[in-house]
């Protein structure tokens, strides 16, 4: 018997294999489907926590990095908005006192005899208003900054120093003194103005803005102060020399980025402004430097023991050349003090035809190239006159006075040797070395003078004679001037503050 034919189905040969026995039914939805097995485990949830909190943390940690980089952004762009306002501040206080220069030399060439009655009165009425509005005001202003380093940050005696309110009467006075005809500079005085200008500015970036940026006084004063520098002789390198050397010797301040690009941005805004233009133009190049290193040596031992002797003086005072039954009577009697020495200071003009008025730039810039002064010691002489001009306690700087003695002494020494130098090389050199005896910072005094006359060929001569006259002069005067100067700030700073509440 046949066996039976298989069961007809409606199943195409060529169609794929049937579904398994695990395949959804027919007519079933695709939600029932998606649906997790009943069986299976749940998730763990410690792994879940886990999960969530790592999420958590990476969030938090790019969080605080953004804060972190726009926080070093804004305090970044705050300093360097200040360092540039403290350029500003020096381009236009060496305009107001290029304007009291200017006045003065009327004055002076139209009616010689007017410097007996503006210089002594004049010196009496500015030391007058020196006590009475700003007396941490007078002299340099580079001493002040010094001092404030070693006092409490944002204390009470470090804002007395380079308060903002003493700085701007220093441009008023100043300026006020340059136009009565005495030796004093601008530079020194655009130190304290600048370490004050940008105090106040981070004090107010502090209080006013939503959140902390952190600038450490003591930072904003080295910023200021050197950015201050850098902008009044159109050098920025001088300026961060300037501050390592100078202000850093025996203080705490931090030289980082932030503080050297600060000081670097006043220095490169006084180039934008002024353009790329020395401080002192040498019309012809030098010559004849490989047989100059025997009169080189020689203004440098010259130079170290005036220098030394200059600095002494300055420290010492009016007490200091009187017999000691006299010396309370210029401290008693300060604007007398100030009278008699303006007397001197016109003394002194009258006998070098109006040669020691003001700063001594332009003699200084005519002996360095090759333009003999009519006044052979006219180096002497300005040397009596700013020593002078300080006593009388008035502010006013002695950096550009310091260069003009040197130019003076060079030219000396250029007439002593005969044709063995170039006279203008001695007197470049001479510049450096003279102020580098002064205030014992060879470096600076070298850089300064290389950078403002653009004379690198020159280099190794002004590093020479500025170390050997730094060595000469601490054999005078053992201490730099500056800083025993700032001593004697410091404790007045500190007797005052201490004062104030009992009275």
């Amino acid at each position: 018997m046949p066996a039976p034919a298989p069961a007809m189905t409606d199943r195409d040969p060529n169609d794929p294999q049937p579904a398994s026995s695990s395949s959804a039914a027919p007519g079933a939805s695709p939600d029932s489907q998606a649906q997790p097995d009943p069986g299976a485990p749940p998730p763990d949830p410690r792994l879940l926590d886990q999960i969530s909190r790592r999420a958590r943390v990476a969030a938090w940690r790019k969080s605080r990095q953004a804060g972190r980089i726009s926080r070093t952004t804004l305090r970044y762009a705050a300093f360097m908005f200040g360092a540039g306002c403290v350029g500003l501040f020096s381009l236009v206080f060496a305009w107001i006192a290029e304007v009291a220069l200017h006045w003065n030399r009327q004055l002076t060439q139209a009616t010689p005899w007017l410097a007996f009655v503006m210089l002594p009165f004049g010196l009496a009425a500015l030391r007058w208003l020196t006590i009475r509005l700003a007396p941490q005001a007078r002299g340099s202003g580079i001493p002040q900054v010094i001092a404030a380093f070693s006092l409490p940050p944002s204390g009470p005696a470090q804002t007395l120093l380079v308060s903002l309110r003493q700085s701007m009467w220093k441009v008023v006075l100043t300026a006020a003194a340059l136009l009565a005809g005495a030796s004093v500079g601008r530079e020194g005085p655009s130190v304290q103005v600048g370490a004050a200008a940008m105090l106040a500015w981070g004090r107010w970036c502090q209080e006013k803005l939503r959140f902390r940026i952190g600038f450490h006084p003591n930072a904003l004063i080295a910023a200021g102060a050197a950015g201050g520098l850098a902008a009044a002789f159109n050098t920025p390198l001088a300026g961060v020399v300037f501050a390592i050397e100078e202000l850093g010797r025996g203080t705490a301040v931090r030289w980082d980025r932030l503080v050297l690009s600060g000081v670097l941005t006043a220095g490169f805004l006084s180039l934008a402004v002024l353009g790329n233009n020395p401080y002192f133009v040498v019309k012809v190049p030098m010559l004849g430097l490989h047989e100059a290193w025997g009169p080189v040596l020689l203004c440098a031992l010259v130079t170290g023991v005036l220098g030394g002797v200059f600095a002494k003086a300055l420290k010492g005072g009016v007490p200091g050349l009187l017999p000691a039954a006299w010396r309370d009577w210029p401290g008693r009697h300060p604007v007398w003090t100030a009278f008699g020495c303006g007397l001197v200071v016109a003394i002194v003009g009258w006998a070098t035809a109006g040669a020691t008025f003001g700063t001594g730039y332009e003699q200084a810039a005519a002996l360095i190239n090759g333009e003999s002064h009519a006044t052979l010691w006219f180096g002497l002489a300005k040397l009596v006159a700013t020593v002078v001009s300080y006593f009388a306690g008035i502010p006013g700087g002695i950096f550009t006075p310091a260069l003009a003695i040197g130019a003076g002494i060079g030219e000396n020494v250029a007439h002593f040797v005969g044709g063995m130098a170039e006279p203008r090389v001695l007197a470049l050199v001479s510049m450096a070395a003279f102020l580098a005896a002064a205030t014992q910072a060879p470096i600076t005094a070298s850089v300064i003078v290389m950078e403002m006359t653009r004379t690198q060929d020159l280099t190794v001569f002004l590093l020479a004679a500025s170390l050997l006259a730094s060595f000469i002069s601490r054999q005078f005067s053992p201490h730099p001037f500056y800083h025993q100067v700032g001593h004697t700030f410091r404790r007045e700073a500190l007797g005052l503050t201490r004062k104030a509440p009992a009275g």
